[in-house]
């Protein structure tokens, strides 16, 4: 189907849109962790951090367990490129590839930045927050976390 807009209209009514974050994979997490009653957990806490050079950076993981140190970051099997979910649009092949290559930049480059400060980094699939795979997810998620969580 022809879009109704040019090129140029397009990217502006999309420029518009604001992201709502990934809430129905968070609350999917929350549920799983309560479920658990694995404690010690807060969404959306922006770790700020100092590289080697002194410049700062912050990043804002899905989940931390600050005293634990660990991070957790949610990524949605489509926009992340999850090696057995991840759909490749058809249309508009060129954007998207490099929209998926810059995300997996980013999450390599916060994953190095949190390491680097002395952060424990763990990254999920979006599928992996089935309930039908809710066992295999907890088993992950305790073998990271300290026994009292």
């Amino acid at each position: 189907m022809a879009d109704i807009f040019t090129r140029r209209k397009r990217s502006e009514v999309m420029s518009r849109i604001r992201s709502r974050g990934n809430g129905t994979t968070e609350e999917a997490l929350a549920e799983a962790l309560r479920g658990a009653g694995l404690t010690g957990w807060r969404r959306q806490v922006r770790i700020v951090g100092r590289l080697k050079d002194g410049a700062r950076f912050g990043v804002r993981p899905d989940f931390v367990f600050r005293s634990a140190r660990i991070a957790v970051f949610v990524d949605g099997c489509f926009w992340h490129g999850c090696p057995r979910h991840g759909a490749r649009p058809s249309g508009n092949r060129k954007f998207w590839l490099a929209k998926f290559a810059r995300n997996r930049a980013r999450d390599r480059r916060d994953t190095r930045r949190l390491k680097s400060c002395g952060w424990k980094v763990l990254r999920l699939w979006e599928h992996e927050l089935r309930k039908s795979a809710r066992p295999a997810l907890l088993r992950k998620l305790r073998r990271h976390l300290p026994a009292e969580t």
